[in-house]
């Protein structure tokens, strides 16, 4: 299991939905996490270092480690969140409903549009939700960047890796330019309703 992987389960699991575009960002910071637990990276001011590609088993981990950057002057961590995560969310969904670890979620009422999956009961599940309950300090920043779990308390363990502090920074200003974008669309989409509406 990995920290992207958890993350996406921990956020199919709620009752409100996290943006795609959120999620995918906060995907694609997680997978880096990984990289650098891994070995496979080391981050040099805000550039992401290429180290020796291990053998990873999690399939999503290879794929992230083979779109590196290996030329210096090396991908910038900001450039790397956008590029890495555009649909990132998506993909994720499409593998775990492909490996039945993803289900329609039930309802009672009549469902129009798209339907809503949830993850079925699997020890993956329930590793997911024990590091959030136990507010694992990366999982926990990260669910907060993205809106889950925003009761944090002061006293959580923090992090100690440098490296981890500047991903997440990262991904935090990429999720709050993000809402920016989309608040600069509703004010122009509403100004151009109102012209057209008239006087």
């Amino acid at each position: 299991m990995t920290t992207a992987k958890d993350l996406f389960i921990i956020a199919m699991d709620l009752k409100h939905s996290v943006g795609q575009g959120d999620l995918s960002l906060a995907l694609a910071g997680a997978e880096l996490i990984d990289l650098i637990g891994a070995g496979a990276v080391a981050v040099d001011g805000d550039r992401i270092v290429p180290g020796e590609q291990p053998t990873l088993e999690d399939r999503f981990m290879g794929e992230a480690a083979a779109a590196l950057t290996r030329q210096a002057p090396y991908e910038r961590i900001d450039d790397w969140l956008w590029r890495r995560g555009r649909d990132l969310a998506a993909a994720y969904q499409t593998a775990l409903e492909e490996s039945d670890e993803l289900k329609p979620q039930r309802s009672g009422r009549l469902s129009f549009g798209q339907q809503r999956m949830e993850p079925v009961d699997t020890p993956a599940r329930r590793r997911a939700a024990d590091r959030l309950q136990e507010k694992e300090p990366v999982l926990a920043a990260l669910a907060s960047i993205v809106g889950i779990d925003d009761e944090r308390s002061d006293d959580e363990p923090g992090l100690d890796d440098e490296a981890v502090t500047t991903v997440l920074a990262a991904v935090h200003d990429a999720v709050m330019e993000l809402e920016a974008v989309r608040q600069r669309r509703t004010i122009e989409n509403a100004a151009f309703a109102n012209l057209w509406r008239g006087p």
